[in-house]
This record gives C-alpha cells, sequence and structure tokens, in this order.
C-alpha cells in the first residue's frame, strides 16, 4: 500500500535527534514555557521572515487569538474562502463575529481578490488569507483592498510553511499570520501544537498575553485571556523537524514536477497551478477529474492511498445552515465533487511515486 501519509516513516528518519531532544525536556523538566519554546519562537519567526512568534496550542487556537487581539468591532463580518477546513470559519464565529464566504480562484484555489471586493460591505472587518493546498493568496491584491477598505489581513498558513509570494515568506505579509503544527502538516509536533507571527509588537505582545490569560506577569492579568501554550515538548520536537523542513520541502517540490512532467497529457485530468509570484510547497498535489470517485475507487484498488481536501465546500456544510448569505460560490462548490488530493511527501520512494503516476495514466487508458 502506497501511503498519503507516514508519519511513522519520517520519525525513524530522525529518530536519534527526536528521541534526544525530548529527553533534554524531560531531563530539564521545563515542560510549560521555557528555553526550548523560547528557542523554536525565535528560530520559526526568522524562518518566517516575521519580527515575532508566539506558540501556541493549535492552529485554531491561533487564528481565534489572532482575531481577539485585532480587536475588531462585535460582529463584524469576516470574509473566508469557501473552500478549506472549518478551523478558518468555526475561529470567526467562536470570536463572536460573522462569517462571509468568498468564491476561490479557479488556478490557485486559494480566496479571489475579485470576489471579496463583491462581498466588502460596511460592516466587513478583515480577510482570512487561507494559503490552502500550500499556494500563496494574491497578498498584492488582498493588500490594495485592505488599503482601500481599511481591513485587516490574517493569514492562515496552517498548509504553507516556508511558501513565499513574491520572495516574501507567508505570515507576516499581512497584519498577522497563524499556522498549525498538526501533525500531518509540513511541519508538524507529535500532537498539536500552533504559531502566530506578526511584525507589529502591540500584537504580538497582546496575543502573548490573550494565550497567557491575560497575563502581565505571574497572577497579575490585565484582562480574561485563555490558556493556550505550545508546550516544551513539542517545542523541542518542532525546532528538530524545522532544520529539516527545506529538505522536505525540496523533495515534495521534486514530487510535484514528476507528477506535473508526466501526468499532463491526461484529456480528463487538471493539474495544479503554480502561480510566477509564487513559491508552492505543495501541502496537497491536489488534481481536478470529472470521474473522481472512479479514480479514487481504481487508485485504492491498485494500493494507492488518496484523500479529498475537501468533500464538501464550507457553505453547504450543515453548520452554516443558519447563514443568510447572498451570492453562491460557484467554482469553489463546483470542485468539491472533482479535487482528489494525490500522495506526495518524503515517505514517498522513487518506485512509489513511478506507482502513483503509472496508475494514475492506466486509468485514462481504461
Amino acid at each position: 500500500m502506497i501511503k498519503f501519509l507516514d508519519l511513522q516513516k519520517q520519525y525513524f528518519t530522525i529518530k536519534d535527534e527526536i528521541d534526544e531532544a525530548i529527553q533534554a525536556v524531560i531531563s530539564r523538566s521545563s515542560f510549560v514555557g521555557g528555553k526550548d519554546v523560547a528557542q523554536f519562537e525565535e528560530q520559526f519567526a526568522r524562518y518566517q521572515q516575521a519580527s515575532y512568534c508566539i506558540g501556541v496550542g493549535n492552529g485554531t487556537d491561533a487564528i481565534e487569538i489572532a482575531l481577539e487581539a485585532l480587536s475588531l468591532p462585535p460582529g463584524s463580518e469576516i470574509l473566508v474562502p469557501a473552500n478549506t477546513f472549518i478551523a478558518t470559519s468555526e475561529a470567526v464565529t467562536r470570536t463572536g463575529h460573522r462569517v462571509v464566504f468568498c468564491d476561490c480562484d479557479p488556478r490557485t484555489y486559494t480566496i479571489s481578490p475579485e470576489d471579496v471586493k463583491k462581498r466588502i460591505t460596511p460592516q466587513t472587518a478583515a480577510i482570512i488569507a487561507v494559503h490552502l493546498y500550500g499556494h500563496p493568496c494574491d497578498m498584492e491584491a488582498l493588500n490594495q483592498l485592505s488599503q482601500e477598505y481599511n481591513l485587516r489581513i490574517i493569514e492562515d498558513c496552517a498548509q504553507a510553511h516556508g511558501a513565499e509570494y513574491k520572495g516574501r515568506r507567508v505570515g507576516a505579509i499581512g497584519d498577522i499570520g497563524t499556522f498549525s503544527f498538526y501533525p500531518g502538516k509540513n511541519l508538524g509536533a507529535f500532537g498539536d501544537g500552533g504559531a502566530i507571527v506578526t511584525n507589529n509588537l502591540d500584537l504580538a505582545k497582546r496575543c502573548r498575553m490573550i494565550a497567557n490569560h491575560g497575563r502581565v506577569e505571574k497572577y497579575h492579568h490585565e484582562f480574561e485571556g485563555r490558556n493556550s501554550r505550545l508546550d516544551g515538548i513539542q517545542a523541542a520536537i518542532l525546532t528538530v523537524k524545522l532544520g529539516h523542513l527545506d529538505s522536505w520541502l525540496e523533495l515534495r517540490d521534486s514530487i510535484a514536477r514528476q507528477y506535473l512532467a508526466k501526468l499532463t497529457h491526461l484529456p480528463d485530468l487538471i493539474l495544479p497551478y503554480q502561480a510566477d509570484w509564487a513559491k508552492h510547497v505543495w501541502h496537497l498535489f491536489v488534481v481536478r477529474c470529472g470521474r473522481r470517485d472512479q479514480l479514487q475507487n481504481f487508485l485504492k484498488e491498485n494500493g494507492i492511498q488518496t484523500g479529498i481536501h475537501y468533500p464538501v465546500v464550507l457553505p453547504k456544510q450543515k453548520a452554516y445552515d443558519y447563514l443568510t448569505q447572498t451570492g453562491e460560490c460557484v467554482i469553489a462548490g463546483s470542485y468539491d465533487t472533482q479535487i482528489l488530493s494525490l500522495p506526495i511527501g518524503d515517505h514517498l520512494e522513487a518506485v512509489e511515486i513511478s506507482k502513483v503516476i503509472c496508475e494514475v495514466c492506466n486509468f485514462f487508458k481504461n
């Protein structure tokens, strides 16, 4: 079986480093905060070309804390892409704001600046730019809208560690950026974890306080916050893995290039697009096919795992039946029956990559 994801295999390639890092945290018994968290925050901020990084409990908390830190008017409208994981829109609702779904760009699958502009109202306060699948949003177009309409921009970088827009790493291009370190991400922890990055010192301070009970110093609290902190063991693991991230991203890019070169001739298969201003980090390699379900079943029968990201776009989810949004997200709504994620990652051997290519081609031959 060619696995879609194989975390165990990745662990075994860096086992000695990981085990040593975990044991060092245990020996120091610095489990919350401390040296390991500070070290990771410093290194990750530098990696993402941001001035500040705050480690938090998970990627969803990161978005919620970022929204809280921006101090938007209660009940503001927040523009969110229709095709993304529910954590993005969930965070909007949980912080007392209203979700407004926007359609996606037909080539990059990221939020469409043209559709964003159509949905801006006097109640709109922010845009969440999700760098979906590892491809950056068109940040220049979104920044122009933010300046024209006085909006804030949160970058959801959960799938885009190391991705670049016009030579700049994502995360600190807008007002604030959020990351997830869920185990299956390109940079994943051994449990939940997240981070916030920004170039704004005041935002960084407020995020850190929100994440730690509104604390100024021990037992002194300026406001009610929450408990959402990256722990020492996860930070130590992430520091080790951060040192390998660039080489893992190079492997993903190599696999993506092979797929693009050898599947381009297939008539009913639409391959992912990479804008010339983008560095795609290929968290997911998403194709479109009119016979998606048949292709997925064929690959499964031939020992190849695949995924669907996502099978139901957010506006169609039961959770959002209450919304009375006018204007359908036509493009995103038409893709959820077509998109399929092929295996990609540092766990794949050359022979497995060749088999994926071969079996996809065989499906279309038949």
